[in-house]
């Protein structure tokens, strides 16, 4: 009765923040075309809730969003408790593990317990929590998105980690994964947007490689685009930091600028992100006194990141890994000259080196430094790497393509469970 008749989505995302973080991007794009595509889509997100296109349904699970800004890890009013879920994710963050990916699971579940029949299947993004297979199990077939392993965070933020005792506080943070890779191993069908992820999945969470599939992820050229009425900053360099982690590399981009001012202090750097305020690239910025040659900018619009785009001369993808990186095809598709490191899947997302981008290798600040003060020298780069960057975006990734491709893994799954 699938084969090609319009699906009953609910779609998942345990955090869908429209600006930091690739799940809300995920989530919106993919909902607005599988809807253009013909299929009923609810989106049943956690908080912060994404921004959804027009017509599109969105079912708020609240939680006490203890990591929520201005004030993370702040201590709830007793008020705020309303079940037994807010408990747990209190009690869980208190040990100072992530707890949004049990607790949004099981609040997935006790919505959709009752509502079964009003979808087709459930698509799951990266939450990989219990309540995910018990959702499974109650009878509603689940498709997975594993953008990469957060396995791979761990393993990274503890290998950075400057003291025995922020290297354990890291570890129980990101005591979760042992949970995702648990449901992981279960789940009939999962997505994965890279070669180098499907290769890290099945190492880190050893599921079976039947059951893993490339669908890679997209961008609207359209939107992002090369725009004639914007003027290029002369030494502005741009980043994206969804996460002030160390795995996004941007401590060694700091390192690299102010190599870099040292020679001319009319290079600076725009990151659209927030500075987390313990971590080491805020450090950093106080220590290499660069506070007056970086702006952070945070809730804009996606019109004013395309416009910081074509101001910039340089786009920059400063990661020690990458399980895909928007960012490197947002700055792509807008014609600007990218710089990416070969992190996990950068290569395979950016093409050749020299071609479509520049390439370095990651965590080496004076190879960053040295390709970045080339690449300003070189006054026809946007002619060149910048339009054959374009042209690879629209040629290889965009929405539709992956919509299309995992409607098809949705008709699969389904005749695999025989519905």
């Amino acid at each position: 009765m699938f084969n090609d008749g319009p699906l009953r989505i609910a779609f998942l995302t345990y955090r869908g923040h429209p600006y930091t973080g690739g799940q809300g991007v995920y989530t919106r794009h993919m909902a607005r075309e599988l809807v253009a595509l013909g299929h009923d889509v609810e989106v049943i997100s956690g908080p912060p809730y994404p921004h959804l296109d027009t017509g599109i349904r969105l079912t708020k699970l609240p939680s006490l969003d203890l990591y929520r800004m201005p004030d993370p890890f702040r201590i709830p009013r007793l008020s705020e408790f309303k079940d037994r879920f807010d408990v747990l994710e209190y009690l869980v963050t208190s040990a100072a593990t992530f707890a949004e990916p049990l607790t949004f699971s099981l609040r997935a579940h006790r919505e959709l317990v009752g509502r079964l029949e009003e979808f087709d299947l459930v698509h799951d993004n990266q939450c990989l929590g219990t309540g995910i297979w018990k959702i499974h199990e109650a009878g509603l077939p689940v498709l997975e998105t594993i953008h990469h392993p957060i396995t791979v965070d761990r393993r990274l933020e503890t290998k950075h980690a400057t003291t025995p005792w922020k290297r354990f506080t890291k570890n129980r943070f990101y005591a979760f994964t042992s949970m995702q890779t648990k449901v992981a191993k279960k789940l009939p069908r999962i997505l994965t947007v890279s070669s180098n992820s499907y290769n890290d999945i099945v190492k880190d969470h050893g599921v079976d490689p039947e059951r893993l599939h490339i669908v890679h992820v997209g961008v609207d050229p359209k939107q992002f685009r090369p725009l004639t009425d914007v003027d290029v900053v002369p030494g502005r360099l741009m980043t994206t930091a969804s996460a002030d982690v160390a795995m996004k590399g941007l401590a060694f981009l700091l390192e690299a600028l102010a190599k870099l001012r040292a020679e001319d202090d009319t290079i600076h750097l725009v990151v659209i992100g927030k500075p987390k305020y313990d971590s080491k690239a805020t450090q950093l910025i106080k220590e290499l006194d660069l506070s007056r040659s970086i702006e952070f900018v945070t809730g804009v619009s996606d019109q004013r990141i395309v416009e910081l785009y074509n101001q910039a001369q340089l786009a920059v993808v400063p990661s020690l890994y990458e399980g895909f990186s928007l960012p490197a095809i947002e700055a792509m598709s807008c014609g600007v000259p990218l710089i990416a490191t070969t992190g996990g899947a950068l290569p395979e997302v950016v093409g050749d080196d020299g071609v479509t981008a520049l390439q370095v290798p990651p965590g080496d600040s004076e190879a960053l430094s040295a390709k970045i003060k080339w690449a300003l020298a070189e006054k026809d780069l946007r002619s060149t790497v910048g339009a054959a960057g374009r042209e690879r975006v629209i040629q290889n990734f965009s929405w539709t393509i992956t919509a299309e491709r995992t409607v098809e893994h949705y008709r699969a799954l389904l005749q695999e469970m025989n519905y």
